[in-house]
């Protein structure tokens, strides 16, 4: 949202928005950037999979292929739910063989229409606001999995926290990916950044690498990269 605009709109002065804007930060309910702000995820709110494609559309490209630039000697992935999980699906390389593992309904159905490589889609219950699946169906196939890398996503992530998503079940699967995985990268734009949600699934020792865009702080990265992973800036 922008300050000016949303000032137009609502007939109020600039001040008048940065102050209602600041009182929202305050509580945790967006974060504000120069000239605006975006909402945050918290444990009641989670954007739906159709809002995610309209948001950071190019930083979102660079990350998915510089994630999928890291694939290394891997054959066997798992590719998280979410818009950025499927820019990498549709960046892998088409030369070589794969078996891509997904709950991500929207990922399964691009690679078999596009894709030489072997599709397992994960089974259980399909959660609308992301069309992925979850529950103990998903987690008992993904447990007897040995994948060779997984590339995550999450809600939020952060120093303290670690890895964080809102829904338990959600959670679940993530953390059974990256028990299962070798090699574990997570992709997220800057605003993941910072973001503490309701359900932790992994820490941010558990990556190799954490890649995100340029609007992340360096110094903010350096901070993360401490604790282990290369952090990507793209």
């Amino acid at each position: 949202m922008n300050v000016a605009k949303l000032a137009t709109e609502l007939d109020v002065s600039a001040e008048t928005i940065r102050r209602d804007l600041r009182r929202l930060e305050k509580h945790g309910l967006l974060r504000r950037t120069h000239g605006g702000a975006y909402p945050v995820e918290t444990a009641k709110f989670e954007t739906d999979l159709a809002i995610r494609t309209t948001r950071g559309v190019p930083e979102k490209r660079r990350i998915a292929a510089t994630a999928a630039s890291l694939l290394g000697d891997a054959e066997t992935i798992f590719i998280d739910e979410g818009f950025t999980p499927q820019l990498i699906a549709e960046a892998l390389p088409t030369d070589r063989p794969l078996t891509v593992v997904t709950a991500s309904l929207n990922t399964a159905a691009w690679l078999a229409a596009n894709s030489p490589a072997t599709v397992l889609l994960l089974g259980g219950r399909v959660r609308g606001r992301t069309l992925a699946t979850v529950d103990h169906w998903a987690a008992g196939m993904l447990s007897g999995f040995v994948l060779d890398l997984a590339f995550i996503g999450a809600n939020g992530i952060s120093r303290e926290a670690g890895l964080t998503t809102p829904d338990p079940a959600v959670a679940d699967i993530k953390a059974h990916a990256v028990r299962a995985a070798r090699r574990r990268v997570f992709v997220g734009v800057h605003t993941k950044f910072g973001v503490r949600t309701f359900c932790r699934f992994a820490e941010i020792s558990d990556f190799e690498s954490l890649v995100t865009d340029t609007s992340l702080p360096i110094s903010e990265a350096h901070r993360y990269a401490r604790l282990g992973p290369q952090v990507i800036r793209v």
